[in-house]
């Protein structure tokens, strides 16, 4: 009688969907039933609730084995596929590898939406264009572009930015620099005026500035004398010359290197040198053992499980999402006991809990100036005087508030004891 029974419950719940999905053009997400070998009901009878199946496109603009920036990508969709799971959602990812920042990438917005995607991730900054074009003709299917901001101001309700604090973590990953500076200056192995940062830079776009001016205050908070020089490359991914421009780097007398740049030839260039290096996107200790000190990332994780979940439940979701340490979206790596300056651990752990609980600010208007004065009000290099595209001024409290109008950096001031080597790449 029981199995009579849900059978007969199974039937009607078939019919009742099939009833229920005709007033709508979209077809509902996927479902899986459970298992044959899975428990099909709990203790009082009833039947497991279904798994939902969501199909997500991520269109990258490297692939796994750069061990850099698209390698961290696919680390956030391995785990949030697996927290997704325990949740009861599978995730059917379709991946589209070495995508360049151009008219392929509109085309592969265009296949992905055609193969039925219910979401589509895209991972590089200059993807965004070409995603905003496709959009339009697919109502029914949520964009995203990763570490953008066209999105967040656009008239599409489909549309999405999203990025991380990850000014907190360089700003962490500067204080392990300093450290070391300040250690090489104690025990005489370089004078004051020579503990001199490389910093090897994709464009001199407000993200690349904002992280490196976080990187150098960071720096110079436990080493007051440290310096640093800007190397643009032209290129989120080119391996060579990221070589090349920390090599020259190195050459002018940085005696510290670190990049925003998506490879690791910076690292193993700094170790070739017999300088010190602090990574990106991953762990670089195991390709520069004598010379990377620490390095951070942004952990995807937390945001495509959000944004995932959202879809698989019908629900809408942040147009312009951004975290940081508050949601673990910024982690640290693994600390180079081995070569770090006695006492960094600790204070790694001191830095992280002011700047978690909002007693630090990392672009606190007391530690830097521009052409030796302080930044007292909100003021930008045009000439309307605005940051954010809202028109709010950034400034207030005693800092430069990163982030806080919409997710994308808008930190571009140039201040002192950074110098730009070239500006080309703008």
């Amino acid at each position: 009688m029981k199995k009579f029974l849900a059978i007969l419950l199974s039937l009607v719940m078939v019919l009742s969907l099939a009833a229920c999905g005709g007033g709508s053009d979209q077809p509902p997400l996927t479902t899986d039933k459970p298992a044959e070998n899975q428990p099909a009901g709990d203790q009082n009878g009833g039947d497991a609730p279904e798994t939902k199946t969501v199909k997500v496109g991520l269109i990258c603009i490297g692939d796994e084995n750069d061990q850099g920036y698209t390698y961290n990508f696919i680390r956030g969709k391995e785990a949030a596929t697996e927290a997704l799971a325990a949740k009861g959602i599978t995730v059917d990812w379709v991946v589209k590898w070495n995508i360049a920042e151009n008219s392929g990438c509109e085309d592969a917005n265009i296949e992905l939406a055609d193969d039925g995607c219910d979401l589509i991730i895209n991972n590089s900054f200059g993807f965004e264009p070409f995603m905003l074009k496709v959009a339009p003709d697919y109502p029914e299917i949520e964009f995203i572009a990763c570490t953008n901001q066209a999105s967040w101001g656009d008239n599409l309700d489909n549309t999405h930015n999203a990025f991380a604090n990850i000014y907190e973590g360089r700003y962490l990953a500067g204080v392990v620099a300093g450290m070391k500076l300040q250690q090489m200056i104690d025990e005489g192995e370089i004078t004051a005026d020579q503990a001199v940062i490389g910093y090897v830079g994709a464009f001199s776009f407000a993200e690349v500035v904002s992280g490196f001016t976080s990187y150098f205050l960071g720096a110079r908070s436990v080493c007051p004398s440290v310096t640093m020089k800007v190397q643009f490359v032209g290129s989120w991914s080119d391996a060579t010359e990221e070589a090349n421009a920390a090599s020259a780097l190195a050459d002018m007398g940085c005696v510290m290197i670190s990049q925003h740049s998506d490879n690791t030839t910076p690292a193993t260039t700094a170790q070739s040198k017999g300088v010190y290096h602090t990574g990106y996107n991953n762990d670089m200790i195991s390709v520069a053992p004598e010379a990377s000190l620490i390095g951070t990332r942004i952990n995807w994780a937390p945001y495509f499980e959000y944004a995932i979940e959202s879809v698989a439940n019908g629900e809408s979701f942040d147009q312009d999402w951004c975290h940081g340490m508050d949601m673990d979206a910024v982690v640290m790596t693994d600390l180079n006991e081995a070569i770090a300056a006695p006492g960094t651990a600790e204070k790694l752990a001191e830095v992280e809990a002011k700047l978690r609980s909002g007693e630090l600010q990392v672009f606190d208007t007391s530690t830097f100036t521009i052409g030796g004065a302080k930044l007292e009000t909100a003021f930008a290099l045009d000439t309307d005087g605005d940051f954010a595209p809202d028109s709010e001024e950034a400034v207030f409290d005693g800092a430069f508030h990163e982030s806080h109008f919409q997710s994308a950096p808008y930190f571009n001031l140039p201040i002192d004891g950074i110098q730009r080597l070239n500006e080309e790449f703008g």
